[in-house]
């Protein structure tokens, strides 16, 4: 016999106060918007330098991991409707103290791209500007998208919306161009396009000499999970939805086509038009080709969408964590002040303490960016957290629907548990694939990024965690009245798990 938990009560509470106000055309858009940023726009000319042609089955395997990720999202949401996302699915399946370590590394995730993405925008800028200081460029863009987060859920979707419109129109026109470019053969900088440049290019498809290894396109796979970085989104924007049951379905079916047009299409375009070994690494492969071409005009077009990616990245950053945080607050797993609501149901406070992180992150990059750098990379172990948490909440909700024990989600994923599974261990792999990548990346070990960063960094992150789930444990009980487990065992209702985290004085914060 299945159970519910009634409305207003138990995890349901955490929704108090949000205004259901993400129509269809916005959410569309924000999971377009979650599919398209610096990741393809930038980081896909050093792949391309290093890897070769057969980047383009790294991003399809990476691609189909993604669809996998978005079904399963799917199902969670559709099996209940929260602002709170991974950290509330957490809590529901797993307890307070999951709850709070996907919490906060989702949160170290957002805080530490935030800070990268509002270092970006300074860079960018100088592209037109070059005399302008960057601590001021960083300062107008922090309160733009602080603005249009502070309005309401309404602004945000209206700015990603807009966002998302600059950035797939972007990728078409250039789609259209390419396809144009290379079915006709054209020269392009005294190079003939053409597909055959798949097999003609210099090392041939996949190339295994000459700095090559021919695991190369396998290893770089645990670079590119970082491009499609940000697809959960739709999972933290379901909370708002006019019509989650509707929008949802639509908007992860959609990802699959979205990720074979623009990512897999656009890399197998510039691998076509032009020699891999002329994409370079901190220029983007399009400003590459539309120069080859002649336009640069063009140029300029996609160095301005670099600083709207970068701009619609700080806005999710700053909308997700928000929510994120006050979900931690209603647990008492996060300071108090995150509970604070306005009035058009705008977690605000949480949003502000994010805001205040990004600057402070943005001066200490400007004063040592290789300081910062080993940081800066450990926000990629927190997505692959954040993935990992979504896949392990599907397989639990499905264990639970299939005994009965709660009743089954109307969009279920496809394949589970194999698919999660399946899931799991590309992540898994990602970590190790880092570790590797790293050690090969140079010759000092200080240097050795990625390495650092799953050897040292995430034993550090632990302990971290560890101690402050230690200081907030005490509180977590308090709250609670001592029962911290997960709402439901595989028999049913778990007598252990906390009713209600907003039950106790006024944790709605709403202000």
């Amino acid at each position: 016999m299945t159970e519910t938990l009634s409305p207003g009560t138990g995890l349901d509470a955490e929704q108090e106060g949000y205004k259901q106000s993400l129509g269809r055309r916005q959410v569309q858009m924000i999971a377009i918007g979650g599919a398209i940023g610096t990741g393809l726009f930038l980081g896909s000319a050093s792949r391309l330098h290093s890897t070769g042609p057969a980047l383009v089955l790294s991003y399809a395997f990476v691609g189909i991991i993604a669809y996998l990720l978005m079904r399963a999202l799917g199902e969670l949401v559709l099996h209940r409707q929260t602002s709170g996302a991974f950290v509330s699915y957490m809590r529901e399946f797993f307890g307070e103290r999951a709850a709070y370590i996907t919490g906060w590394m989702y949160w170290l995730n957002w805080a530490l791209t935030g800070i990268a993405e509002l270092s970006a925008v300074g860079i960018y800028v100088k592209h037109w500007l070059p005399g302008m200081p960057s601590w001021l460029t960083v300062l107008i863009a922090l309160a733009v998208v602080l603005v249009v987060n502070l309005l309401s859920a309404k602004a945000f979707g209206e700015f990603e919306f807009w966002a998302s419109v600059l950035k797939v129109g972007a990728i078409v026109l250039f789609l259209v161009v390419g396809l144009v470019v290379v079915i006709g053969q054209f020269n392009i900088g005294g190079h003939e396009a053409g597909f055959s440049n798949l097999w003609s290019n210099p090392g041939g498809f996949w190339p295994t000499m000459d700095g090559f290894h021919w695991y190369g396109p396998i290893l770089v796979m645990s670079g590119v999970v970082f491009a499609y970085a940000a697809i959960e989104m739709v999972g933290v924007a379901a909370g708002e939805m006019a019509d989650p049951k509707r929008e949802v379905p639509k908007a992860v079916n959609a990802v699959v086509f979205r990720i074979g047009v623009f990512y897999v299409g656009s890399i197998l375009l510039l691998v076509s038009m032009l020699p891999t070994s002329q994409y370079t690494s901190g220029t983007s492969p399009f400003v590459s080709v539309f120069g080859a071409l002649g336009l640069n005009w063009m140029g300029d077009v996609i160095q301005a969408i670099l600083i709207v990616a970068a701009m619609s990245s700080l806005n999710s950053g700053l909308y997700s964590t928000g929510r994120v945080l006050r979900s931690l607050g209603m647990s008492k797993q996060a300071p108090p002040f995150t509970l604070k609501m306005s009035a058009s149901g705008v977690p605000w406070a949480g949003i502000v303490m994010t805001s205040v992180i990004y600057v402070l992150g943005a001066l200490l990059n400007a004063v040592d960016p290789d300081a910062f750098e080993t940081a800066l990379e450990a926000a990629s172990i927190g997505v692959v957290f954040t993935w990992a948490s979504i896949f392990l909440c599907q397989i639990r909700l499905r264990q639970l629907s299939d005994r009965g024990v709660v009743p089954a989600s109307t969009f279920r994923m496809p394949g589970s548990p194999w698919t999660s599974y399946v899931g799991l261990g590309f992540l898994a792999f990602v970590i190790a694939g880092m570790a590797v990548s790293g050690w090969q990346s140079s010759e000092a070990f200080w240097h050795k990024t990625d390495f650092i960063v799953v050897v040292i960094g995430i034993p550090i992150i632990a302990v971290l965690l560890a101690i402050g789930w230690m200081i907030a444990k005490p509180k977590v009980l308090a709250n609670t009245g001592g029962k911290i487990g997960p709402v439901w065992t595989l028999e049913g209702h778990n007598p252990d798990a906390a009713n209600s985290p907003a039950e106790k004085d006024d944790a709605s914060g709403i202000t």
